[in-house]
């Protein structure tokens, strides 16, 4: 049997861990034909299919699970042994995360993380793509938005999101506010089907003909609804800054759980890293906290929350004994 096809096992592992063949292809100099001859040499060889492909991309069989498992160890090693080694430092911690993440949930809690760990030094990366962390051997770890299982990754799951149906104040004072069944009435910001036919299957009204506007960027779908331009299932996390700046508002409490959650990923190589230890620490604690907050709950339960605190304590009567 001829030697193993090093080159094709590198797109193959590429492949995997991307979920998307053109991304894949980019990442190792290759047009997409040349990336998908590679891998069909490899399942030839193995008489065995490796990737189901969908329309989202591309997702490893059962076999193709197994050969990665396999081999990708062995051909990071080797990756990073043929590329210029940085000093490994402790105090200085190289995240990836998404831009709005980043601006909604992380910077805003990172002054008191620095002011206890003034030695640390954190270098913040906004990026939207998956991250080759073989390649990418500058960056320790990541804080991601998906289903928590990366091939080759240690996936630490910080907490859950919902979403609900939010809007501007500026939209209420001028449409009115609307109920569960007259919502597909408003003006609505998104998409056809996904999760809004999901909401109005759970709690009823039907979907509107069509929708004002779609974005491909969460951020700017949550900002385009606090400019008055429609209602937004807005995702929590994203529309809290907003709805705290009294920018949005949350139009019922019920809410629908998504589908994927957040999480803090890393390679193995990143495992013994002192500073990412002290800052997954701190980081669990800080979701600990936001996932049992109020601002996790939904509206009408913080604001009967709200009012049970500020009801006056009845007075004992003369002569009656308090209970201890």
């Amino acid at each position: 049997m001829s030697r193993p096809p090093l080159q094709a096992l590198l797109g193959f592992i590429a492949a995997a861990r991307t979920g998307n063949l053109t991304r894949a292809a980019e990442s190792m100099h290759l047009t997409v034909s040349a990336l998908s001859h590679q891998i069909r040499a490899i399942e030839e060889r193995l008489d065995r299919r490796l990737f189901v492909r969908g329309a989202r991309g591309v997702k490893l069989t059962e076999h193709g699970q197994a050969l990665f498992d396999r081999i990708a160890p062995h051909l990071e090693a080797i990756e990073q042994a043929l590329q210029p080694r940085r000093g490994r430092r402790d105090d200085a911690l190289a995240l990836t995360l998404m831009p709005s993440f980043a601006s909604s949930w992380l910077v805003p809690r990172l002054p008191s993380f620095l002011a206890a760990h003034p030695q640390l030094e954190i270098s913040l990366q906004s990026n939207i793509d998956p991250i080759d962390f073989a390649r990418e051997s500058s960056i320790d770890a990541g804080i991601r938005f998906g289903p928590g299982k990366w091939p080759g990754l240690e996936a630490v799951h910080l907490f859950d999101d919902w979403m609900t149906p939010t809007a501007s104040p500026k939209l209420i004072e001028r449409l009115g506010r609307p109920t569960l069944a007259t919502l597909s009435e408003f003006p609505l910001l998104g998409a056809p089907g996904g999760r809004w036919s999901e909401w109005f299957a759970r709690y009823g009204g039907s979907p509107p003909a069509r929708f004002v506007a779609i974005f491909d960027d969460s951020e700017n779908l949550h900002r385009a609804a606090a400019e008055g331009m429609g209602i937004v299932l807005g995702r929590i996390t994203l529309a809290r800054p907003l709805i705290e700046a009294g920018r949005l508002v949350e139009l019922f409490d019920e809410r629908l759980k998504t589908e994927f959650a957040h999480y803090l990923v890393y390679p193995s190589r990143s495992a013994d890293h002192r500073g990412l230890a002290t800052f997954r620490d701190w980081l669990l604690g800080e979701a600990e906290v936001y996932a049992s907050s109020d601002a996790m709950a939904p509206a009408g339960a913080r604001a009967a929350k709200k009012t049970a605190r500020a009801k006056p304590k009845k007075a004992n009567k003369p002569g009656a004994r308090a209970v201890r």
